[in-house]
């Protein structure tokens, strides 16, 4: 991690000169916090240079001399903005401290500032717009790199008028550090509490991973007893399955209400403001609401197909997950006595007794057959076997914590294919969650030299104790899939621009590549593969594997309208046409009632931590998760015709959709994979839901 040094040896920074490392991969090791500024600030210089080379070309605009010479010039010296840029947000949201969060603070209006300068330059705009309305034959993925760049600065505010430039400006600037402050005061939010307990007695039911990894985790802070966070590792297991009721009640009550309480880390105001500023960012620039603004670049292309998806979805599902809902609270009665009534902290714990006595079987039972290393080479196997790519872990490559894992990847014929980098665990300066980001894309330069992608997947999966190795949950295994997905999509990229290479699609078809993945964790020939017991060696027993698979739908329609209820606050705070003045929790209750199955907490609230759509892209977007889960579901319907395994079907999938980038509209990918349309058949079959129509065919 990047520190301050006072020392007087020698340094060069590191950004400012060839990395010399395997691949040129970041020298981590190399680099410090005062690096970063100075870098930045003469990135911003480079491009400015680069910006008035282009604009003072006495040469006619062309595509080569005005939108290739601003995306492909590679030669090391123009790409210095995008290199600190890329390592600074990756370090910021995988392994932060103060010091970085305030040079964020300092850096975040600068940049944002620099980036209006870039999309709102008049003459660099009357460039790219002669060349976009007169220009050579271009192939079809120079055509979207055209129109995308064109596209780009339209929809930065390239054509308004000084006024509103300047407004727009503004606005920008001010969203840009919103976005930032509300993701530093989730991340210190989440970090600030802890559960800890001292008496053994209040550890009921918990299972003996839990407690040694809360028992790690006290020894870290030099505590006695046992320490409970509100990371997922910690969470999860802890709501599932301790006894302690009004345990369970202070730490459900403590993740849901983050961000909410009288201090410095409320995200109340922050989250209207962002909603607001966002709407007048898409009014000035000529849109009804900020939803209009986004889907015009998206799949689903307007609102009225993206409600008819989340309605779809709450007619389909709705009747199941209500059934479900009774069933478990009528299982809590009976288990606990008629006049018992559940709340939310009880949910997670029932519903893992209930599962338990339907399939016999709980995600503790498994853990013993996931331990890492082998779920590593069960992951690492599958692509072997689909797409013949092998992996090997080269500790010459500089990382950035000692968690993190860095692996060559080759391709079938033995050739370089990319640098996969893997960070496992949960720690003080990491964001929650999961996700796949890169530290360099793929493309083709003007030499002909197909530089290769640097990929890197960060979860926070369950650490190894001082007992045992890290021993995860199915649900964990399914993340480091998902993720894995992504990494794919990023490493197969084979495009010549940067900017259409590897993940770099619309949002609502970007899901796809990792959710397909995630089928993979129920099969049957795949689960032979990697699932042993971590101490005898032992395959897993096959009355596991049937419970695993008989169990894969269980709570599934409740799950889905979960996430249909993102899907619909999301597109509620976006599809808002006036000044939002309203009482956020009130407002995000009857946002989302309609896909709502369970009693609603009057003191929670999910949007002031929901960083998708506050600070992670997917505002307006969250839609995206069932929008590509019915496409991977259909897509995964063809590898179980086809087999699960085949490598032809395999290598159509690779070529016709990962390695494709955004050099297409994405259903002309699908369809050119699937030979046709998707529909949301094959989605309700492996759910078990049913409409009449799809039964009768």
């Amino acid at each position: 991690m990047p520190e301050n040094k006072t020392d007087i040896t020698e340094h060069k920074n590191p950004f400012l000169e060839p990395y010399g490392t395997p691949h040129d991969t970041v020298p981590f090791d190399r680099i410090r916090l005062e690096d970063f500024e100075e870098a930045f600030m003469e990135g911003i210089r480079r491009d400015n240079e680069l910006i008035e080379k282009t604009i003072n070309n006495p040469d006619k605009p062309t595509f080569d001399n005005t939108i290739i010479n601003a995306d492909e010039d590679r030669e090391g010296y123009y790409d210095l903005l995008s290199r600190v840029s890329t390592v600074f947000f990756n370090l910021l949201s995988a392994e932060t401290n103060d010091d970085m969060d305030a040079l964020a603070q300092k850096i975040q209006p600068i940049l944002t500032q620099h980036a209006n300068d870039v999309r709102l330059n008049r003459r660099l705009f009357e460039r790219i717009k002669a060349v976009h309305r007169r220009h050579r034959k271009l192939t079809d993925e120079e055509k979207r790199l055209l129109d995308d760049t064109y596209d780009g600065f339209t929809r930065s505010g390239a054509l308004l008028d000084d006024e509103g430039k300047e407004r727009l400006r503004k606005l920008t600037e001010e969203a840009s550090m919103l976005s930032l402050q509300f993701s530093q005061n989730l991340l210190k939010e989440n970090k600030a509490f802890k559960l800890r307990i001292t008496d053994r007695e209040q550890l009921g039911g918990l299972p003996d991973s839990a407690i040694e990894a809360a028992a790690l985790a006290a020894k870290e802070d030099g505590e006695e007893g046992w320490t409970f966070t509100l990371d997922y590792p910690s969470y999860n297991p802890f709501m599932t399955y301790s006894t302690e009721r009004e345990l369970r009640h202070r730490l459900y009550m403590a993740k849901n209400t983050e961000c909410t309480h009288d201090n410095a880390e409320n995200n109340i105001e922050i989250c209207k403001r962002i909603v607001n500023l966002r709407r007048e960012i898409a009014q000035l620039l000529g849109f009804r609401t900020y939803a209009d603004y986004v889907l015009k670049h998206r799949m689903a292309g307007n609102k009225r197909s993206v409600y008819k998806l989340l309605n779809d979805l709450i007619d389909a599902y709705k009747p199941t997950a209500e059934r479900e809902v009774r069933d478990l609270t009528m299982f809590a009665k009976k288990t606990e006595g008629i006049r018992f009534n559940p709340e939310p902290w009880d949910f997670s714990y029932y519903s893992h007794k209930l599962q338990l006595s339907k399939y016999k079987i709980d995600a503790e039972m498994l853990r013993p057959y996931f331990e890492l290393s082998n779920v590593i080479k069960g992951v690492f196997g599958l692509a072997t076997r689909l797409y013949g790519i092998t992996f090997k872990e080269n500790k010459d490559i500089p990382v950035y914590h000692p968690d993190v894992k860095a692996y060559e990847v080759f391709d079938n014929d033995g050739s370089y294919l990319a640098v996969l980098y893997a960070d496992f665990f949960p720690r003080k300066g990491k964001q929650g969650g999961a996700w796949m980001t890169q530290y360099q894309g793929q493309w083709i330069d003007r030499k002909g030299v197909n530089v290769r992608p640097h990929v890197s997947i960060v979860m926070n999966l369950t650490k190894p104790t001082e007992e045992k190795p890290a021993l995860l949950t199915l649900s964990e295994v399914e993340t480091f899939l998902h993720e894995f997905g992504h990494a794919l999509h990023g490493m197969f990229a084979n495009t010549r621009f940067e900017s259409l290479s590897g993940t770099n699609v619309w949002w609502d078809f970007v899901e796809l590549p990792s959710q397909f993945m995630e089928n993979y964790s129920v099969q049957q020939e795949f689960l032979n593969t990697f699932a042993f017991h971590y101490k005898t060696g032992e395959p897993m027993p096959e009355n596991l594997i049937k419970g695993i698979v008989k169990s894969r739908n269980f709570m599934a329609a409740y799950s889905c309208l979960r996430q249909v209820s993102f899907g619909l606050l999301d597109m509620a705070y976006y599809t808002m046409r006036t000044p939002f003045e309203g009482d956020l929790v009130n407002f995000e209750k009857e946002a989302w009632k309609k896909a709502m199955v369970t009693p609603q907490l009057p003191d929670t609230c999910m949007t002031v931590q929901f960083s998708h759509i506050m600070a992670g892209g997917y505002a307006a977007g969250y839609y995206s998760y069932k929008w590509a889960e019915v496409l991977e579901a259909d897509a995964f319907s063809v590898f179980k015709r086809e087999g699960i395994f085949n490598t032809d079907t395999a290598r159509r999938f690779r070529e016709e959709i990962l390695s494709k980038g955004g050099t297409e509209h994405p259903m002309t990918l699908y369809k050119r994979f699937r030979n046709g349309e998707p529909t949301i058949a094959a989605l309700l079959r492996r759910n078990g839901i049913r409409r009449n129509k799809d039964e009768k065919r």
